[in-house]
């Protein structure tokens, strides 16, 4: 039995990347798994990091649990939807505010004598868009993913990192999202 976490940063309630997350935990239940989902457009809580990493911010419930989700999971789910090239503003301001110094990491950031607090935890990184995959992965680098995963994720100590990418989702069909539904839930039965 794997614990999950499973983080759905996007600004809307009801979105494709939601059902993903919802098919994703459907499969790890099945399985045996402990999981959790947390959908930021569902959950209360200010964005912004108000002081930047200079001072403590106390988390809002909804944060404090996910925090709590993350810090206790062996196996992390990231689901967002490809926004102005990045991620969206609701889901960076969910990272910025749990990945806080003192739980992400500790020791000194500036002369880059610090501890990767969350070593040991596996990630899958799934990103939705409307442009086809293909044209993100080749023109444009899949730059957004490659900034989360090397950014992000490995400066925390992620590893090892997967991806998924769901291109053109308002252009295919019904049976092809049907079937990355079923991908994800096999993906949650085998906690991968």
């Amino acid at each position: 039995m794997t614990k999950i976490a499973i983080i759905v940063g996007h600004a809307r309630k009801d979105t494709f990347c939601e059902a993903l997350g919802k098919a994703y935990l459907k499969g790890a239940e099945a399985a045996g798994h402990e999981a959790a989902l947390f959908v930021t457009s569902r959950m209360a809580f200010d964005p912004v990091l108000h002081e930047g990493f200079s001072a403590p911010q106390p988390l809002e419930p909804d944060l404090q649990a996910a925090q709590d989700a993350v810090g206790a999971a062996e196996h992390l789910v990231f689901i967002f939807p490809l926004w102005l090239g990045t991620l969206p503003a609701i889901f960076k301001g969910f990272l910025e505010r749990i990945l806080q110094p003192g739980f992400a990491m500790s020791g000194d950031l500036a002369k880059g004598t610090y501890t990767r607090l969350l070593k040991g935890k596996s990630a899958r990184v799934i990103v939705t868009m409307g442009m086809p995959g293909f044209v993100y992965k080749w023109y444009f680098g899949a730059h957004a993913l490659k900034m989360f995963k090397r950014n992000i994720l490995k400066f925390v100590g992620i590893g090892p990192i997967r991806s998924s990418i769901f291109g053109n989702v308002e252009g295919v069909s019904a049976a092809k999202r049907q079937g990355w539904l079923k991908q994800m839930e096999e993906r949650g039965k085998n906690a991968a």
